[in-house]
């Protein structure tokens, strides 16, 4: 397909061997010589530039520019200039130019500015898959050999980096990359398998950092220097949907990031609770049995998370003085803001945020969320969204102006399912999609994570016989009654509670204003 270009220069006699450059190069060039034929031009051919002269007799460029905005809103719009001066620079960058050249310009720089507005997605993304194929023999390799959970931190990483980088790659790129992802999580979860039950039990210089030591080792460390915390839990927070926050806040804060592991399940129950009491779940029931909801109660299961801080607090012997608030929608989130300034007298101020995790709860239910989630794009876009139009970014630019250092992590993650897993429980199996408890639980081994004796996971149980087991990679569990209808309502939808990289490596990140 030939690109066609409109040239507009009121000495376009002059352009006679430019103009002749450009056709040999493959374009379409209509030339005229004033600002009207401009527009008329505009109006009875969708043109993929316009170079555009600013000093012509008649309606100038700027004038010219304006109008032409108004017809072809989406043409970038390349001026041509023999002016510096910085008022004329202004004006036309304020017109949303997509570039300027100054007069004599020679074929190379025309051919450049081209390239830069026309031809750059497609060269950036050429250049990008062949990166990506250049880089894909590496990465498998290291995903094979991963060995500890640092290399499982650095193999998730540049798995999400190309991710974005292929966001606009062609459909068998995509493939390649989805491909290398599932292997990526298979072998993490055999890795997980084989390495879970001996970190619960090992000393912590030989696991990784883990929901309940984040309090230990993350708040308590910097309230101990005299630094005030604001600490932000944003329920269900992937490592990619942190980066795209990162771009939005990254100009206010200086970003030290870092991962750690969740632990089973990976949902709030579990996760959150044990990150607010620095414990693990069967600790937290047998310590603080009044403040542990078991899954077959019809009570709100995090619920009481605050006692489960000032209980850490107190186990610590600490004195800090703290606060913790939930928002839930966007009217509770400028409420919240509204009163920010009333925490300052506090050492700690915790802070939940719960959007991304009814998204991923809303994509399951309802048909049109799941149209505009439909893969990760999608569903970190709407995460953008979110973040540029509520009550986010007022709390961040507040805190960039604060003396606060803010911590932001989350309690898990989620993936992608489309592979289902046939179980079969009692009535009182819970409900979750990646992972099952109960007392006669039918499986097959080879496909799940059984946990036969929960004790030696820190999981409480209900009845003696309780076992639980965890779906991995991108499987979720689905009963044989009304198996079809069951399966086809829940591919492709996000879930959490099992082993894969999204759901157990998240982000905790440590931020602190850059005025500082």
């Amino acid at each position: 397909m030939a690109y066609r270009l409109l040239w507009a220069d009121d000495e376009i006699e002059l352009l006679n061997g430019h103009i002749i450059f450009l056709q040999t190069k493959g374009y379409e060039v209509t030339t005229v010589t004033n600002g009207l034929d401009a527009i008329e031009a505009c109006r009875e051919v969708s043109f993929d530039l316009v170079l555009l002269d600013e000093n012509m007799p008649g309606l100038n460029g700027l004038e010219t520019l304006k109008q032409i905005k108004e017809i072809l809103p989406a043409t970038p719009v390349v001026m041509v200039t023999k002016s510096e001066e910085e008022d004329i620079m202004e004006q036309a960058i304020g017109s949303k130019i997509a570039d300027y050249l100054i007069k004599p310009v020679n074929p190379n720089q025309i051919l450049l500015a081209l390239k830069k507005n026309i031809h750059k997605k497609e060269i950036v993304a050429e250049k990008t898959n062949s990166a990506y194929q250049q880089n894909f023999g590496k990465l498998g390799m290291q995903i094979s050999d991963s060995l500890t959970i640092d290399d499982w931190y650095d193999v998730y990483k540049k798995l999400v980096y190309w991710e974005f980088e292929l966001e606009n790659a062609d459909k068998e790129m995509h493939s390649l990359l989805q491909a290398q992802k599932e292997d990526a999580d298979n072998m993490f979860s055999r890795f997980v398998k084989k390495n879970y039950i001996d970190w619960l039990a090992a000393d912590r210089s030989k696991r990784p950092m883990m929901s309940h030591d984040i309090f230990r080792e993350r708040i308590f460390p910097l309230i101990d220097k005299g630094e005030k915390v604001f600490l932000i839990v944003i329920d269900n927070l992937r490592f990619d949907q942190w980066r795209v926050l990162a771009n939005e806040i990254g100009s206010m804060f200086t970003i030290e990031e870092e991962m750690y592991t969740s632990i089973l399940p990976t949902v709030t129950q579990y996760a959150r609770n044990a990150i607010f009491a620095g414990l693990l779940p069967s600790q937290i029931k047998s310590m603080f049995p009044h403040l542990w909801v078991d899954e077959e109660e019809e009570e709100g299961k995090n619920l009481n998370e605050e006692e489960l801080i000032g209980t850490q607090i107190a186990r610590y012997r600490r004195k800090d003085r703290f606060s913790y608030n939930k928002v839930m929608n966007t009217p509770a989130s400028y409420k919240y803001i509204d009163n920010i300034r009333n925490l300052a007298g506090n050492d700690l101020n915790v802070l939940v945020m719960n959007f991304i995790d009814m998204l991923s709860h809303a994509r399951t239910e309802s048909m049109m969320v799941r149209e505009l989630a439909a893969n990760e794009a999608a569903y970190r876009s709407i995460t953008l969204s979110w973040i540029r139009h509520s009550a986010v970014t007022r709390l961040f630019e507040y805190l960039a102006d604060s003396e606060y250092t803010v911590i932001i992590t989350t309690d898990h993650g989620s993936v992608r399912v489309s592979t289902p897993t046939k179980v079969i429980g009692d009535k009182n199996t819970n409900t979750n999609l990646r992972y099952k408890l109960g007392k006669a639980l039918n499986y097959n081994p080879k496909e799940v994570f059984e946990v036969k004796e929960p004790a030696k996971a820190f999981l409480p149980a209900p009845n003696l016989s309780t076992g639980y087991i965890f779906a991995t990679g991108d499987s979720f569990f689905a009963y044989p009654n009304n198996y079809n209808y069951y399966v086809s309502y829940y591919k492709e939808t996000f879930q959490h509670g099992g082993i894969s990289l999204e759901e157990m490596l998240v982000p905790i990140i440590t931020m602190r204003p850059k005025k500082k």
